[in-house]
């Protein structure tokens, strides 16, 4: 059975102790052979009180250094170098802390390893299952088409443009998907420059002038500005937040309603973009995680709109590159207001 470390060191210091005992009382024999007096027992009792003393300190700090420099090496946050052997004693409550920061850092680490897995699951099943639903109404389509259903032209043409649909729901999927993995790789390498926000706004307006008028949504500013406002930030991917900004406001705005952009000044530094609708509204049950990948407030009104369910949280990755803030305030049955801030140029 392996002896304890404690009971060695326990063992040898009584070893010490008992030797210097025997040499004393054999020197004591010796040179005081005749009768020894209350001071002359004092005076040894007091020395060997003060060589016990020094021998079980050398001894505690030879026994802690030892212990303390094995930690140092094994563990890699700490260096051994910074051990010093007059310090040991006084070194463990440093070693303590330093030991508990290194372990509550692993434990975060551990957490964000976790979560990170869990996330990838639920990522991996999310991706699956929207690329499944299309890809199965596609081949429903053509198998009924390939079966006999290509000769009667008014099921061939219906049944071509809704697996034409179910294609264009694949592709936009994978775009964005393909957008959000470059945004993760090099989403910091942005092409910052000096352009005018409202021109932007007004190009975007312009794009989905259509789509918006189908369902009757007026596409305005929240005033008539005189003069240009300029921001600093890629305005390629600031263009693409505005487009999935307008393009979700349209979705969900009330027919015969309207989706109004605001420039403001948010402090010295910075403008916020308001994208304001009076559609149906949020829910505060689904406020917080409205920019998860995938995470959809109503399935299957969600499916019917298209879509790939990644364009808030698209929006989100390109703000936080620009060191910008994203808002969201929203009343149910009233309308939803995202807002983010950019650069004023210096």
């Amino acid at each position: 059975m392996k002896i304890k470390k404690t009971y060695s060191y326990a063992l040898w210091s009584a070893v010490y102790l008992t030797l210097l005992t025997v040499v004393i009382a054999t020197l004591s024999y010796y040179f005081f052979s005749k009768q020894i007096g209350i001071s002359t027992v004092l005076f040894f009792i007091i020395v060997l009180f003060v060589i016990s003393f020094f021998i079980i300190q050398y001894r505690t700090e030879h026994f802690i250094y030892r212990r303390l420099k094995k930690i140092y090496e094994d563990v890699s946050i700490l260096d051994v170098n910074d051990l010093r052997r007059d310090s040991v004693t006084t070194d463990i409550e440093k070693l303590s802390k330093r030991m508990q920061k290194f372990v509550e850092g692993k434990r975060l680490e551990i957490k964000s390893l976790t979560e990170r897995d869990s996330f990838r699951r639920d990522f991996l099943g999310n991706v699956a299952h929207e690329l499944k639903t299309p890809l199965f109404t596609v081949q429903g389509y053509i198998l009924t088409l390939i079966e006999g259903a290509v000769n009667d032209k008014e099921i061939r043409t219906k049944y071509l443009e809704r697996a034409n649909k179910g294609v264009e729901r694949l592709v936009a999927v994978i775009k964005d998907l393909d957008m959000i993995a470059k945004l993760e790789n090099d989403g910091t390498k942005l092409d910052k420059e000096v352009f005018n926000i409202l021109e932007l706004v007004q190009n975007v307006f312009d794009m989905f002038e259509m789509r918006a008028k189908k369902r009757n949504i007026t596409l305005k500013f929240d005033r008539i500005y005189e003069f240009p406002v300029f921001v600093n930030g890629d305005a390629k991917k600031i263009e693409q937040v505005l487009i999935n900004l307008i393009v979700n406001s349209i979705k969900y705005g009330k027919p015969n309603g309207n989706t109004i952009v605001a420039v403001e000044s948010y402090n010295e530094g910075k403008f916020i973009i308001k994208t304001i609708d009076n559609g149906e509204g949020i829910k505060p049950q689904h406020l917080s995680r409205l920019f998860e990948r995938f995470y959809r407030v109503d399935q299957s009104r969600s499916r019917e709109q298209g879509g790939s369910g990644l364009g808030l949280s698209i929006v989100k990755h390109i703000i936080e590159a620009h060191n910008e803030t994203i808002l969201l305030k929203s009343t149910y049955g009233e309308g939803s207001e995202f807002s983010f801030t950019l650069e004023k140029p210096k």
